[in-house]
């Protein structure tokens, strides 16, 4: 959603030898350019075509009108001591690309149907003791 393509890039850290550690890059550009959409992003989605069915409704959630992103987003950031942290055409951006994953979801649903697609991650696991409750039948 942000378009932070550097999040993918890490160096290690070598220079205690093997005490060396994960180094995680952050180029400054948290949101990218709100112009570009980078959809090379979505490859993992549109090549494995799984996504949990909460991640999606939440996703479809914040593609309704009542809940849009962008406006969550701006009322959010709006107790953030640096506010505007993000201008209008940053957060337009995030409504953009959500609609880009939705779409990408619902390719890989036309294809391979929805069961396949979206793993349900709602229903309760039951505990043994539940199990021993219930009487035999």
């Amino acid at each position: 959603l942000p378009g932070n393509m550097d999040r993918h890039h890490y160096e290690m850290f070598t220079k205690f030898g093997d005490d060396g550690f994960l180094l995680h890059l952050d180029n400054a550009r948290g949101f990218g350019r709100h112009s570009h959409d980078e959809i090379s992003i979505l490859a993992p989605l549109s090549q494995c075509c799984t996504i949990k069915r909460t991640t999606l409704l939440r996703l479809q959630l914040l593609a309704e009108p009542e809940y849009r992103l962008s406006d969550v987003m701006r009322e959010s950031l709006l107790q953030d001591p640096l506010a505007p942290v993000l201008t209008e055409p940053h957060l337009l951006a995030l409504d953009r690309r959500l609609q880009l994953i939705l779409e990408a979801v619902g390719k890989c649903i036309a294809t391979f149907g929805e069961a396949t697609v979206v793993a349900n991650d709602t229903a309760q696991p039951q505990s043994p003791a539940a199990d021993r409750a219930r009487p035999d039948t």
